[in-house]
């Protein structure tokens, strides 16, 4: 097999190894290649230099290539606005047309695909209310 031939299976396989997402994201981003860099940048509002930073904070990664943070950031935005449209949708965004933070508590507690996001935006709970459910966790802990 020559170079190009070996190269062109190469990308084949890698590109159905990926996510049916990052494949539309690579589409996306390969739609016009006489269109320089700077174009890609301007449909990205995350900054890209603070996503390679957290990429770069990982130990096991050692170099990133610049498609994969351009891809990285891109999904990003996506599952942020996909976060934040689940979140209008169900919450009491549509009455007051804005987002709240309860709003989004709320979808990452009742939505299975958000669900993971728990821990990082957990309900808030006002210090009485939470004082009260403790000293009643400690009388049941007495109680046996």
């Amino acid at each position: 097999m020559r170079k190009e031939e070996k190269r062109h299976s190469s990308k084949q396989y890698l590109k159905f190894r990926l996510s049916g997402a990052v494949c539309l994201l690579m589409k996306m981003s390969q739609n016009n290649p006489e269109k320089d860099d700077q174009t890609n940048k301007k449909t990205i509002s995350l900054p890209i230099s603070r996503v390679r930073l957290i990429m770069k904070s990982s130990p096991d990664v050692s170099s990133i290539n610049q498609d994969a943070i351009f891809l990285t950031t891109k999904a990003t935005e996506l599952f942020v606005q996909h976060l934040a449209l689940s979140s209008f949708n169900s919450g009491s965004g549509k009455e007051t047309n804005s987002l709240s933070y309860s709003d989004l508590a709320n979808t990452a507690e009742e939505n299975d695909t958000f669900h993971f996001l728990t821990d990082i935006l957990p309900k808030k709970i006002l210090a009485r209310d939470y004082l009260k459910s403790l000293e009643q966790m400690q009388e049941e802990e007495a109680d046996f």
